[in-house]
């Protein structure tokens, strides 16, 4: 009798098809890395945007750094393991610069602005609306917001290179010198290293491929490529950035403390509330909207396409980080299409990437608390807006599959509006009443080309 070869398959009453046997191998394939120093290298692609921020609210309004980076940490983890692509964490930019700019908006009302925002995108996530609202918003309207985003990070970037900046403040300080440890010949070179090491982004050797194996000096060149492009490029340039850190301040090791920052429930006032949700919440919730949650599941599945990450998931996920972080005085977070694009960018294509990042935030967090910050307010700020610069364009040069003029007007007007507005509602708002214009206008215009040629039939 000839056996069968075949090995069992798993019924549903067998234990190894068990729910908690899928979620596991779930989460390892979510967590998996595709490449060690490439994954490595991608979970830097966003700490342009969250270091100078996060640095910000703890110089000017005595943020609780260590709490911070415990939380925001704990969500990378979370995060990573949920959606199995390099999901980011970063800080929701309107609320942060509310409390920046004015002098009576402080943590209780920073905590309190989040916790506000989280809840509506929790219930707008939950009831289906915000999935409802991500299939209505026309593609060019979102690209345009993307490319607003993109270019805002890229201008920022470039104002880091050039000019001295005062966190605390959120102020330029003057112009940065050529050289020093800060110096613009400093940030250059680490531009240039990044651009020869990464390039563009994916890039596919078609001489190879049409040449095939034969010939020694492309399979050589190729191998030579393929060494240089593996190598972690961001990765390297912020060792260098904390290596530069202790050496422009070496005091620092001094003030270092170790431990977690003691933390509790932050008491909100009614005041708090008040003040948290006008100065905060409102102007926040249409950027929250539009590039944490729509801008991001679209960035998402035109980088991984076959991923299914819906926006009802994400603006829940962003909900319920503010309805627990923020009332310890996390800082509030979101996802963001911008991070997305920077880990991209510099090679993050699984969770594994961002759970790297956040276990590294989390073990900071617990090590050093709040003493942190002396060593990152001494981090250079030109070397961060490299890694800002790249960020950016990567997220802009999303906006390249708008081949019609139609498309493309709608898009560069949206991004026009909200570069100048500073705001991506007044740009979302113009970008969508001129689609359905023009629309309205396309049909309109077939209707009457049908009625003429009806009359002129004999």
């Amino acid at each position: 009798m000839e056996s069968n070869r075949n090995p069992p398959q798993n019924t549903p009453n067998d234990p190894m098809s068990s729910p908690l046997t899928t979620m596991a191998g779930k989460l390892k394939t979510n967590l998996r890395f595709r490449s060690k120093w490439s994954e490595l290298n991608g979970a830097m692609g966003d700490l342009g945007t969250y270091i100078p921020i996060v640095l910000a609210l703890t110089l000017a309004k005595d943020l609780n750094l260590g709490t911070t980076l415990v939380f925001t940490g704990v969500y990378n983890i979370v995060t990573g393991a949920i959606y199995g692509v390099p999901m980011p964490v970063q800080p929701m930019k309107s609320i942060a610069a509310v409390a920046i700019s004015t002098p009576d908006f402080g943590i209780p009302e920073v905590m309190a602005a989040g916790i506000c925002t989280g809840a509506i995108l929790f219930l707008l996530g939950v009831t289906g609306l915000m999935q409802l609202v991500y299939k209505l918003i026309p593609l060019p309207v979102v690209r345009g917001i993307q490319l607003a985003q993109g270019l805002s990070f890229a201008m920022t970037a470039v104002k880091y290179v050039q000019k001295e900046q005062n966190f605390a403040k959120s102020k330029s300080s003057g112009e940065r010198p050529w050289i020093g440890l800060d110096g613009m010949v400093l940030a250059l070179v680490c531009a240039i290293f990044i651009v020869v090491f990464t390039g563009a982004g994916d890039e596919h050797d078609e001489e190879s491929d049409d040449l095939g194996g034969g010939v020694e000096r492309f399979d050589k060149g190729r191998r030579l490529r393929k060494i240089i492009a593996s190598l972690p490029s961001a990765f390297i340039i912020f060792l260098l950035g904390v290596v530069l850190a202790f050496i422009r301040g070496p005091k620092v090791v001094k003030d270092i403390t170790f431990g977690p920052s003691p933390f509790g429930v932050i008491k909100l006032s009614k005041q708090a509330w008040k003040d948290g949700f006008i100065k905060g919440t409102i102007p926040q919730l249409p950027l929250s909207v539009l590039n944490s949650v729509i801008a991001v599941c679209k960035l998402s599945s035109d980088l991984f396409p076959g991923k299914d990450i819906s926006a009802t998931s994400v603006s829940v996920s962003v909900g319920v980080m503010n309805l627990v972080g923020c009332w310890f005085g996390a800082m509030p977070c979101c996802h963001g299409a911008g991070g997305l694009a920077g880990q991209y960018k510099f090679g993050g294509r699984s969770g594994g990437c961002v759970a790297l990042l956040g276990a590294a935030k989390l073990a900071l967090g617990l090590l050093l608390g709040s003493s942190l910050v002396k060593i990152l307010n001494q981090f250079p700020v030109g070397v961060l807006g490299v890694l800002l610069l790249f960020a950016g364009i990567e997220l802009a040069m999303c906006c390249k599959d708008m081949n019609s003029k139609e498309d493309s007007f709608v898009m560069l007007l949206c991004t026009a509006v909200s570069l100048v507005g500073s705001s991506a509602a007044k740009g979302f708002v113009c970008g969508l009443v001129v689609y359905i214009l023009l629309k309205f206008r396309k049909f309109g215009g077939k209707k009457r080309c049908s009625s003429v040629c009806l009359n002129t039939n004999p």
